[in-house]
């Protein structure tokens, strides 16, 4: 007789969970307040009902996603609310693997509205790995990462590296399921969700590129969109600004660099007379300075707003030209005050208006070709939070009277040039930055160029995808409040 066939051990599916990051602590008190304690500051939550309270520090291992779902039992309300609650202050990350087992993946938000989904995949879908996709080492961990995405996946099993690997190419799923290492659909449609996947259509012949996106993402290389979302603030979790990571670890560079040996020619004996006789533009190039601190007894007024944007920042022709000859395709030059890499003059303005003498609170365009302001309808918390924001990152007590956001319409210098666009934007901010510092010093304002931006905020401000235009510069501007100094 023939021994029967052993079966198959079926294993547990793996299960989405919601957890607190590591150093997140939960303090729940006798009237059901609860609060987070996050390096040593305490995050007020609210009251929540008795299961809540009871049930909080379950998420230190994790709670299962699918008892928080909308029909769950009325007493898995309270727990549910909790969980929105520490997930929309960013104190939440999301394993996914099996019950008591090892961790598959775990899920770190990069957007502070992210919530895991999982759009409904079949085995005929197509995927292929998004070419702004990227596995790289973190520490002792191997991450997976986007800069579209919401978040960004710590790869727990090698094996499931290796498979994602493979989707350099497009597969279905149905080849997946045969390797493996097969990591599940719902780790799949996870990553469909945070476009580090995408799906394919194999009777589309357009190609992997055009079928990523909208025909703005088309124009982005890989290195310039990370570069754009990693070095501004909104679309990632990552420490920015002066933070000094490295006191400790290694010096500070000097202020002046070393002498290179060799005998030096000496230009003060040639340029005495020359200081004695500064032309108006050496003046106010020495005058200039950032004020942070603006007089909120005498506002800006609206004609000196007109005033500054049309010395600095209006088109001053329109024409077409051919790139390179007459039987190239025409292209519409708008050349406007300032350098602009290729004459793409790519840069908008966005007026964040706190007080100004003749000009209403409120988020304005820069019409630059018929020199108007445009109002845009926000809602007063975005408004307040870009002034607060710019606030913070100046060091100022109060918010500027007016912030200018500077914006580029990528596609305007990414049409042309590969490798460098981004790079060319950043010199073009950079040049419109001081010629606004030079204006606003002759007509005696002050102002304060931002290192930071926050290009979520300003995509829901405008609700313009953060690639097609977004925010890559800032510039406060008001009456002065503080005595010049010189930096």
């Amino acid at each position: 007789m023939r021994a029967p066939a052993k079966k198959k051990r079926r294993t547990a599916p793996a299960e989405l969970s919601a957890r607190l990051i590591a150093h997140v602590t939960l303090e729940v008190r006798a009237d059901h307040s609860i609060a987070a304690g996050v390096s040593g500051q305490s995050v007020g939550l609210g009251k929540f009902n008795a299961d809540a309270s009871a049930r909080a520090q379950e998420l230190r291992a994790g709670l299962p996603l699918r008892s928080l779902a909308s029909g769950a039992p009325a007493t898995d309300q309270g727990i549910s609310h909790l969980v929105r609650r520490l997930a929309g202050h960013g104190l939440l990350e999301y394993r996914l693997g099996r019950p008591r087992g090892v961790d598959q993946a775990v899920i770190e938000p990069q957007l502070p509205d992210y919530w895991p989904q999982t759009p409904k995949l079949g085995d005929a879908d197509v995927l292929a790995l998004s070419r702004f996709a990227y596995l790289r080492r973190r520490g002792n961990d191997l991450v997976l990462e986007s800069p579209r995405a919401g978040a960004l996946f710590k790869i727990c099993d090698a094996k499931i590296a290796v498979v994602l690997a493979t989707l350099s190419a497009p597969q279905s799923i149905k080849q997946l399921r045969r390797q493996d290492g097969f990591p599940g659909v719902d780790l799949l449609a996870l990553l469909v969700d945070c476009h580090i996947l995408f799906k394919v259509d194999p009777a589309r012949p357009s190609g992997l590129r055009p079928d990523e996106g909208d025909a703005g993402l088309v124009l982005w290389d890989f290195h310039d969109l990370l570069f754009h979302a990693r070095s501004t603030q909104g679309r990632h979790a990552n420490p920015l600004g002066g933070v000094y990571p490295y006191v400790g670890v290694m010096a500070l560079p000097p202020a002046v660099r070393s002498s290179w040996p060799g005998k030096k020619i000496d230009l003060g004996e040639v340029s005495a007379a020359e200081t004695e006789t500064l032309s108006p533009l050496g003046k106010l190039l020495r005058e200039r300075h950032s004020t942070r601190v603006f007089d909120e007894q005498r506002p800006i007024t609206l004609a000196d707003v007109a005033r500054l944007l049309g010395a600095t920042a209006r088109v001053q022709a329109k024409f077409k030209s051919g790139l390179d000859g007459d039987d190239s395709p025409q292209v519409e030059f708008a050349p406007r005050p300032y350098p602009s890499g290729g004459g793409s003059w790519e840069l908008e303005l966005y007026l964040a208006v706190d007080t100004c003498d003749g000009l209403p609170r409120g988020f304005y365009h820069y019409d630059a070709d018929a020199h108007a302001l445009v109002p845009i309808d926000v809602r007063a918390p975005e408004l307040d939070a870009l002034l607060m924001g710019a606030a913070f990152a100046m060091g100022a007590p109060a918010a500027p009277q007016i912030l200018i956001t500077v914006a580029a319409r990528f596609g305007r210098v990414s049409w042309k040039y590969s490798s460098l666009a981004y790079s060319l934007i950043l010199k073009d901010v950079g040049v419109l930055l001081q010629t606004l510092y030079l204006m606003a010093t002759d007509m005696g304002l002050g102002g304060c160029a931002i290192g930071s931006t926050d290009i979520e905020l300003f995509a829901r401000l405008t609700g313009l995808p953060f690639h097609v235009e977004g925010a890559v510069g800032q510039f406060a501007l008001g009456r002065s409040g503080e005595e010049p100094r010189s930096e």
